[in-house]
């Protein structure tokens, strides 16, 4: 059988190799660290997955015979002026969107960025019918009001949700059902209204990966290896992530020592891609080869589970194009704010969330003299609700972890007997008493972590 990947895949799929079927202790180290597993690994050593951009034999059995890459991320920028580069976006991603969605009802996750917006532009082009919808926190920032703004100004139904505190526990099950313990159950808030996602009609438009394909890395172009792997690994490790894939690698007694393993690993990957003049191409490509199919791609199974999906920044051929863009086109987002500029002026007027309340007009003075008032009211209003005990909630753990009926469902599955088997008890009561302190921020990926470890373990088991 013979299984080619696409450049970004959409999906795992699953092969065997000769090894012993044991936990993959090292490899569950770097998903402690990071949130995704690195390269091909899983929590199996005799199980891998099929790289991306790979034709991928096996025999009958599902054993993994060969796999060889039918392309190739490079670095390839073909000179010509910016407005030429961001017309040829603005058709090439005309003719991939009318191609997924075929004439189909579409539904359009909305935010106050750019990627959905850019959807947003080109689905109102093609005259599709869309639901449109967003979410917030309950307690948290109004993220909905952007969305909606959007949504109107193009002439979409528009549905406003709130994400609930504790919905976590009543569909963990079906979560781990969906992405198989490969990433935490914290991410895909999603998940909290999939009832309502299931009562449209038609085909998801994500806009997963644009952030990542139309921006630069933030790194000199000239940076050597070690300083690309230093960069790469700050981005890509999650705070306190580090700790405890140091405290797991001890407490399982691996040889060496984790970050010298890790190190080692990110290096010998980034040295694999073949672009050796451009620091900010090389990482892209990076990510773009392990963290978007063993992280990003992992939780498109929830949009799944209501309708099928569509994802126009992954398609094969958009990936092609970003190899033939001059880099510096590539940065600050600059093909998407022209495009919607020109498309869309009003649009374009709306509040860019990253830069709120500015827009994409005047977002760069967020940061001078002129964005300080802006800055200033926005943390004044953060302030004020912490100080009348109602902060402002900027993250889904602070919904499903804290309170005494979450903290009841997450001492359970955290120290069940079953789980001590796995990671030892002292590990877990150290991350969870960290999480319990004072200094929750740098606990909690930790904690989400070893309650995704809990739960695929009580599966596989």
């Amino acid at each position: 059988m013979t299984i080619k990947t696409p450049i970004i895949p959409q999906k795992q799929t699953f092969a065997k190799v000769q090894a012993p079927h044991e936990v993959n202790q090292k490899a569950i180290c770097v998903f402690a660290a990071t949130g995704f597993f690195l390269d091909t690994d899983t929590y199996w050593k005799d199980q891998v997955v099929l790289p991306a951009a790979a034709i991928n034999k096996l025999d009958d059995n599902g054993f993994l015979l060969e796999s060889k890459p039918w392309f190739q991320w490079y670095n390839a920028p073909k000179e010509r002026p910016f407005q030429e580069v961001v017309e040829e976006f603005s058709e090439l991603f005309k003719t991939i969107v009318s191609e997924q969605i075929a004439e189909r009802s579409v539904i359009l996750p909305l935010s106050g960025g750019l990627d959905s917006r850019t959807q947003a532009i080109v689905l109102k082009e093609l005259q599709a019918n869309v639901q449109a919808y967003s979410y917030q926190f309950e307690q948290g920032y109004n993220e909905t009001r952007i969305a909606k703004q959007v949504a109107n100004q193009c002439g979409f139904s528009f549905d406003a949700f709130t994400i609930p505190k504790g919905y976590l526990w009543d569909k963990i099950d079906a979560m781990l059902a969906m992405n198989q313990g490969y990433s935490d159950f914290c991410s895909p808030r999603q998940l909290a209204i999939l009832n309502q996602l299931k009562s449209y009609q038609g085909v998801f438009s994500l806009g997963h990966w644009g952030d990542v394909l139309f921006d630069d890395m933030g790194v000199a172009e000239d940076s050597t290896i070690d300083e690309q792997t230093q960069q790469l690994i700050k981005k890509i490790v999650k705070r306190g992530g580090l700790k405890l894939a140091q405290t797991l690698w001890q407490a399982w007694q691996l040889e060496g020592n984790f970050y010298d393993y890790f190190y080692a690993r990110i290096q010998s990957l980034l040295q694999q891609i073949d672009i050796p003049h451009s620091a900010n191409a090389r990482l892209r490509a990076f990510k773009s080869l392990y963290w978007a199919p063993q992280w990003t791609s992992i939780n498109l199974s929830v949009f799944e589970a209501a309708h099928p999906i569509t994802l126009p920044y992954y398609d094969d051929r958009m990936c092609k194009f970003i190899c033939e863009i001059p880099e510096r086109y590539l940065s600050a987002r600059q093909i998407q704010i022209a495009y919607i500029k020109q498309k869309a002026p009003d649009l374009a007027k709306l509040t860019w969330e990253l830069y709120h309340p500015c827009n994409l007009y005047n977002y760069k003075r967020y940061y001078t003299y002129k964005g300080l008032p802006g800055r200033l009211q926005h943390s004044l209003q953060y302030r004020v609700k912490r100080l009348f005990g109602k902060p402002t909630i900027q993250r889904n753990w602070e919904l499903q972890f804290l309170g005494k009926d979450n903290d009841n469902h997450l001492q359970q599955a955290l120290f069940s007997d079953e789980f001590k088997t796995l990671v030892p008890i002292e590990v877990t009561e150290t991350t969870y008493n960290g999480f319990k302190s004072e200094n929750q921020l740098h606990y909690a990926h930790g904690v989400n972590m070893l309650l995704t470890l809990a739960k695929w373990y009580s599966k596989s088991t």
